[in-house]
């Protein structure tokens, strides 16, 4: 049997709910869903939608380093859109985010997310060997 892993990132807020950033198992990490909120609690709902993405990818690099993961562990990602019609900007800054590694991805339209954010995202990472 596997062990799991619960890991709290020491760059962003620790957890609100009843949940870990990042559980480690079987040689993969699996992150919880990153919102655009700040290390200190703030959601950023008030800003603009780059703005937003860009701190989700910020928590996301935190929590892989944390795993001793990077942006190439990544396996799967999947981010859901308040507002379908950003798809395209988003995908600009994603491309920008990941370069030439593309992990598999799917991107969900939802009607609303917590603090009446714009996005959320999701992922899966393969641990080092």
């Amino acid at each position: 049997m596997t062990e799991l892993v619960l890991i709290n990132s020491t760059s962003g807020q620790p957890p609100a709910g009843h949940y870990s950033h990042a559980v480690c198992a079987g040689g993969m990490v699996y992150l919880s869903g990153q919102l655009p909120v700040t290390a200190q609690g703030v959601a950023l709902s008030r800003q603009p939608f780059d703005f937003q993405v860009r701190q989700v990818f910020a928590n996301i690099e935190g929590i892989l380093a944390d795993c001793h993961c990077n942006l190439t562990s990544l396996v799967q990602v999947r981010v859901y859109l308040c507002d379908i019609a950003l798809w395209p900007q988003f995908n600009v800054l994603y491309a920008e985010w990941l370069g030439p590694h593309k992990p598999a991805r799917c991107v969900v339209p939802v009607p609303t997310l917590h603090h009446d954010l714009a996005l959320e995202i999701e992922a899966v990472a393969m641990l080092p060997a």
